[in-house]
């Protein structure tokens, strides 16, 4: 699940309701928690965020991060233990664990009883015994030095003692140089149960632990080392080159899709799908080699990408294999963001797809408000000073709780809020100031607001968000006339929207076949306008309002659109 990068799409603070309700989830999640293990997990006080991100396969992912050290993790509305908070587990007194399919477990190595991995069984205990501990054993969620240990403060598991072992198990682990790993399959749930299974290997390819025979065979064993190597941090940020290259491929591999490949081109060579779109969607400076990667071959690349549901490749020649299909829809390839250094705009989140569909995610736009030196006074009670960026609910309740702290609402009419002195110097004009004693409620949220410094925030899908000082420019669209009364449609700040504006334009020109060219856009640096003849204003209204979601707020023009003719 974490074993490759991750992409943050937002990071909050958890506080009050939010927090009591996350408690009382975890409780019921977690029963056997006490209650002092539950206020380590959801304190009261502590730095407690709420932390949304996609896995590098698409998966939402919700991380509850204490002190920014993740704590659980939350899919499908199920919680899971991050390593660090789970406590330590017993050996059985004898046989294995009661485990069925779908119970959580975890993972630890023979000789120290702190988890190292945590997953969930893919198969019951009998179904175990009945396929002579071979096979899949159970899916690993999250593990010790993957990206999301990486994303905490990077601490050890402790050590902690094994318990005395009956002599049976002592037998069975008698060969030092083997590092068993042990399954506790209930966690916090009930009372620890665990079971040895011998040597067990994770392998990150299939994101799936595998019970082996406890003789593996000599392929068997080069497996276990290169799968247990994995865990060994190479690289500075823990990942290892085999890591590396598998990013890189995927990251080739949906680059090329999104915008190399067209549906005209199908049935396509795997080779020179590899030579020609792969290849090219490689970052200057690195070099794709399929071979480092710990998919060996493209084929098993490809047959990965097909059991995805992705692709679909098939045999037309004997010993040749060709993509036949593409799911230009799937969720994989819509939430892959093209790499700033390919990007016209960097932060650009679409693109074209092989079958003419624009691949646009409008962005979430927020406002937000900064205080200034003026202000200051009034929200130095809350904890804020100069500087500080709030959104519009954080200004409403800091308002609202200082007027109660002050005891400032009118007695006699509940609606109005008296003047003092800090409400009068921040929000009254000199004018004002001697003849108004009281605001209504909305006059003084409103005034508040105008007072504060304009931000903004934007958050493209896929993308970290984006803070901006001032208000967003929305996009404008502007008439203008040229040679022999000519008129042609201009529109400028397609790229603070993540639109591509040549492809804009690309697409107006097919649909109301005319010319579109693109002009660099007098006094902003790097910024470029669409220019296409005629009134185009009808058809670009569609393609902003209907296929590209933006709301109408953010676009300036539409009223110059021309009267669309009657029939009587």
């Amino acid at each position: 699940m974490f074993s490759k990068a991750f992409r943050v799409k937002s990071n909050t603070a958890i506080k009050g309701s939010d927090r009591r309700k996350l408690r009382t989830d975890v409780a019921a999640a977690f029963p056997a928690l006490s209650s002092e293990q539950l206020s380590e997990l959801v304190p009261n006080r502590e730095e407690l965020n709420l932390v949304k991100l996609y896995a590098h396969k698409g998966d939402a992912v919700t991380v509850y991060a204490n002190n920014r050290n993740p704590v659980l993790f939350e899919m499908e509305k199920t919680f899971y233990p991050t390593d660090l908070m789970l406590p330590g587990v017993m050996v059985p007194s004898c046989g294995l664990p009661p485990v069925q399919q779908g119970t959580l477990c975890a993972i630890t190595l023979v000789g120290n009883r702190a988890p190292v991995a945590v997953g969930v069984a893919t198969m019951s205990t009998a179904e175990m015994l009945a396929a002579g501990m071979k096979g899949k054993g159970f899916t690993v969620l999250h593990a010790y030095m993957d990206h999301l240990w990486g994303f905490g403060d990077k601490s050890y598991p402790p050590t902690i003692a094994p318990l005395v072992a009956e002599p049976a198990e002592l037998e069975s682990t008698g060969d030092d140089d083997e590092k068993g790993l042990e399954l506790d399959s209930n966690l916090c749930i009930a009372p620890s149960l665990q079971m040895d299974i011998g040597n067990l290997s994770l392998q990150e390819g299939d994101g799936c632990a595998r019970l082996m025979e406890e003789e593996p065979s000599e392929t068997g064993a080069a497996e276990m080392a290169e799968d247990i190597a994995e865990f060994q941090p190479e690289m500075e940020d823990g990942r290892t080159p085999q890591d590396r290259m598998d990013e890189l491929l995927h990251q080739c591999f949906f680059h090329a899709l999104k915008c190399k490949v067209k549906k005209s081109e199908l049935p396509l060579l795997t080779s020179t799908f590899l030579r020609n779109h792969m290849f090219s969607c490689c970052p200057e400076g690195q070099q794709l080699d399929i071979k480092k990667s710990s998919y060996k071959k493209l084929s098993k690349f490809l047959q990965y990408m097909q059991q995805q549901k992705i692709v679909q490749v098939k045999e037309l020649n004997k010993g040749v294999e060709s993509i036949v299909d593409i799911d230009w829809k799937h969720a994989d390839i819509r939430s892959f963001v093209v790499p700033e250094v390919f990007s016209a705009v960097s932060t650009a989140p679409e693109s074209k797809c092989g079958d003419g569909e624009q691949l646009y995610h409008a962005p979430e736009i927020i406002p937000l408000y900064g205080v200034s030196a003026k202000m200051a006074p009034l929200f130095q009670e809350s904890g804020h000073k100069k500087g500080s960026i709030l959104s519009s609910s954080d200004v409403r309740n800091i308002i609202i709780s200082y007027v109660k702290t002050n005891e400032l609402v009118d007695e006699t009419n509940k609606n109005f809020v008296k003047v003092n002195p800090i409400l009068c110097d921040c929000l009254l004009d000199k004018w004002e100031q001697d003849k108004i004693s009281k605001l209504k409620w909305d006059d003084l949220l409103s005034r508040c607001l105008e007072q504060l410094q304009p931000y903004h925030q934007v958050t493209f899908f896929g993308h970290e968000p984006i803070v901006r000082k001032g208000n967003l420019d929305p996009i404008d669209i502007t008439i203008a006339q040229r040679s022999s009364n000519k008129k042609v449609t201009i529109i400028k700040n397609l790229e603070l929207y993540g639109l591509d504006p040549q492809l804009v334009a690309t697409t107006l020109q097919q649909r109301v076949q005319a010319s579109a060219t693109i002009n660099s856009l007098p006094g902003a640096k790097d910024r470029v306008q669409v220019q296409i003849q005629g009134n185009q204003i009808n058809h670009l209204a569609k393609l902003l309002l209907e296929e590209y979601q933006l709301q109408r707020k953010y676009i300036q023009g539409l009223e110059k659109a021309p009267k669309l003719n009657r029939k009587k």
